[in-house]
């Protein structure tokens, strides 16, 4: 498909999507005509009306697919008529009325400080001296630093600046910000390069296996999930939720959110505000004790 080829390159090269969203974004398109073509028999983008996207959205349902998954379809199908849009290829957007799909909001427990100490202090035989010292050194910076798991792995050594107790991230988009650090995270990089000096070949990338190649995602998972099992009781044992612990604690100490959202990389405050309602949960248990007519018993 041509059209869907033009598209996928202007994401990449005008847009600079990341390769997953790319990657979901073609699935997604493809899905939408394979399934056009076998009801309706319709191959042309421009013969697309609301009702075969109805008609879609109800096949999704019936495949029990989420109103979250379905919105992210959604969503790239719309982004494909707006660049048809604007290449003139079609008069008119067949999704332009569709709004998203009501869906459960995601609540994600963070750490506590305490769960992140005692994490910190596990001890796995099963880890070699240096993985150790990297695997406590990445749950230093996910939570010492809020970057996202795709972050800590793409990070390089170039990155990190000791003296000036920074880090520079690429984030979505290739986004750069720059991210402080605590002076505790500095010493154990120092102690972690010692390790990782030994090492019979490395990349350029900061954090590596024990072999010396890139992390990659599910090794990162299994490291923090790993640490927190032995600690916590909470469901979800993720990066991400370290990340989330990171700017919930942010925004309890009094951070503003205009700077936890630089911190993090948000392209939206919208995004950050997220981590207010901990924030505002704490806020309300401190009026109720100590308001002297909220605390006035009736």
């Amino acid at each position: 498909m041509e059209l869907l080829t033009k598209f996928i390159d202007y994401l990449s090269l005008e847009k600079n999507y990341s390769k997953h969203t790319i990657t979901a974004y073609q699935k997604d398109i493809q899905d939408f005509f394979s399934y056009l073509e076998e009801e309706y028999q319709i191959v042309n983008s421009r013969e697309v009306e609301y009702l075969y996207i109805r008609s879609w959205i109800v096949f999704l349902h019936q495949q029990n697919i989420t109103n979250r998954s379905v919105n992210r379809k959604i969503t790239a199908l719309k982004s494909f008529y707006v660049f048809l849009l604007k290449i003139e290829e079609v008069d008119k957007n067949p999704l332009s009325n569709q709004k998203s799909l009501k869906t459960a909001k995601k609540v994600i427990i963070p750490f506590s400080e305490r769960e992140v100490e005692e994490a910190l202090l596990v001890q796995n035989d099963s880890y070699t001296v240096y993985e150790q010292k990297r695997n406590k050194l990445i749950i230093h910076f996910l939570y010492g630093t809020g970057i996202r798991q795709s972050e800590i792995i793409g990070l390089k050594l170039k990155d990190v600046d000791v003296k000036e107790k920074t880090i520079k991230v690429l984030g979505k988009r290739n986004k750069e910000r720059i991210v402080p650090v605590y002076k505790e995270i500095i010493d154990n990089i120092e102690d972690y390069l010692l390790e990782r000096d030994k090492l019979p070949f490395f990349e350029t990338y900061f954090f590596v296996t024990k072999k010396g190649g890139k992390m990659y995602n599910a090794l990162v998972y299994r490291v923090i999930n790993s640490y927190f099992s032995k600690v916590s009781t909470k469901q979800k044992k993720s990066p991400h939720v370290l990340r989330h612990s990171y700017a919930t604690d942010l925004v309890n100490n009094g951070a503003d959110l205009n700077s936890v959202k630089e911190l993090l990389g948000h392209s939206s405050l919208a995004a950050t505000q997220v981590y207010t309602h901990n924030s505002l949960d704490k806020l309300k248990q401190v009026y109720n004790q100590a308001h002297p007519r909220s605390a006035k018993k009736k």
